[in-house]
């Protein structure tokens, strides 16, 4: 199924998503999904991301799970902040391998001095 994003409404605390899901045989059927407002922020989720957040709870959900209104929850808050910390981590590593340059960077072309 793919679910395409047709706006978001406030609700108190809320941001609630609205998704339409376009089934294989092209039957439409309508989604919400609640995100806390006040959780994203302890989190470091920013409401840019929320969007396909949302979208991929959908995504992962069972075809035949019932519910067509979902709530995006703190457990998976939190796990997508440790998968941002465990990536954030890893390109700090590989930052941190890089050699550093040659002390005299740019002396090759100069010629010797004299004493």
């Amino acid at each position: 199924m793919q679910f395409i994003l047709t706006g978001f409404t406030p609700d108190t605390g809320f941001r609630v998503f609205a998704f339409q899901g376009i089934g294989a045989d092209r039957t439409r059927t309508m989604f919400t999904v609640r995100a806390d407002l006040a959780l994203i922020q302890r989190y470091g989720i920013r409401v840019q991301e929320l969007p396909l957040l949302c979208r991929g709870l959908l995504e992962r959900r069972d075809e035949g799970e019932p519910g067509r209104a979902l709530t995006f929850t703190e457990e998976e808050m939190r796990v997508h902040a440790v998968g941002l910390a465990a990536e954030k981590e890893a390109a700090q590593k590989r930052k941190s391998t890089r050699r550093p340059p040659p002390r005299q960077t740019g002396t090759g072309w100069q010629l010797p001095q004299r004493s």
